[in-house]
């Protein structure tokens, strides 16, 4: 069911490959509440993906982008903004890559060029979309700019390797930059824990399956799905969140509340 909660907001989607992931499904819901917007991902990520069916399917235009390029950046800023005829009401930072992982390196013996790469990619790229809008005063006041994360940056998942580290890194940057995107440009700044969800490059992560069997355990509620979590920024996008600033917002079915189930007590007791 639609609201019209976004009816005449503007905006950047970050990330969407495939319709598994969250940025594909945000976009979705984001058209259906009337927000318009440009997709962006890095050539690399939209040769592999099907970004451009999802650009006919909500009339959204496609700008590649180098997340890690500041250049890229500021070229999107501006065209986004021409484009969608003025300042931007919302952005979505939805990226994310280890090259340890994908090359099979554990933590303890990380390649540290790998490391590098994946950390400005998936957590210092945050910060240099930030500093691209900051600069070009392209936010709207009572925008809202939202990253997504996970709980590995609390705690320890062992094959989640150096992505611990980057989500840890990446929800700084929120609490960071969002006290002088709020203090200077009334503008919102948020990251979403979420549940381990079977995106594309979730699957990518040694375990995986098994991180979302034990959640959905754990989980009072069950995992958020990826349609869940879209519906979720949809609501931090919104004028309904307007005060909701420089938080890490748990969106996994209590998970991160909860010592132990009787799930999992049944289990290990049998």
């Amino acid at each position: 069911m639609a609201y019209n909660l976004l009816k005449g907001k503007r905006g950047i989607i970050f990330g969407a490959l495939d319709p598994n992931s969250i940025a594909w499904k945000t976009a979705e819901r984001v058209h259906e509440e009337g927000g318009a917007f440009v997709l962006t991902n890095a050539p690399i990520a939209m040769r592999m993906g099907q970004i451009n069916d999802l650009a006919a399917k909500t009339g959204a235009e496609v700008i590649p982008a180098d997340a890690t390029n500041e250049e890229d950046l500021a070229h999107l800023v501006a065209k986004a903004t021409e484009i969608l005829g003025g300042k931007l009401d919302f952005v979505l930072h939805s990226i994310g890559m280890s090259v340890n992982v994908r090359k099979g390196k554990a933590y303890t013996d990380e390649n540290y060029d790998f490391t590098t790469k994946g950390w400005d990619v998936s957590a210092l790229s945050f910060h240099k979309v930030m500093k691209s809008l900051y600069k070009a005063d392209a936010m709207n006041e009572w925008g809202s700019i939202v990253a997504l994360t996970y709980m590995a940056a609390q705690r320890t998942f062992p094959d989640y390797n150096d992505m611990a580290d980057n989500k840890a890194y990446l929800e700084s940057v929120g609490r960071s930059f969002g006290y002088f995107f709020g203090k200077e440009k009334q503008v919102r700044v948020n990251t979403i824990s979420q549940s381990p969800t079977p995106t594309t490059a979730g699957q990518g992560v040694k375990g995986f399956d098994g991180f979302i069997a034990y959640a959905e355990k754990m989980s009072p509620l069950g995992n958020a799905t990826a349609a869940e979590c879209a519906d979720y920024t949809v609501s931090l996008f919104s004028d309904l969140t307007r005060k909701v600033t420089m938080q890490n917002l748990f969106h996994d079915g209590g998970f991160s509340n909860t010592g132990v189930s009787q799930e999992v007590i049944e289990y290990f007791s049998k």
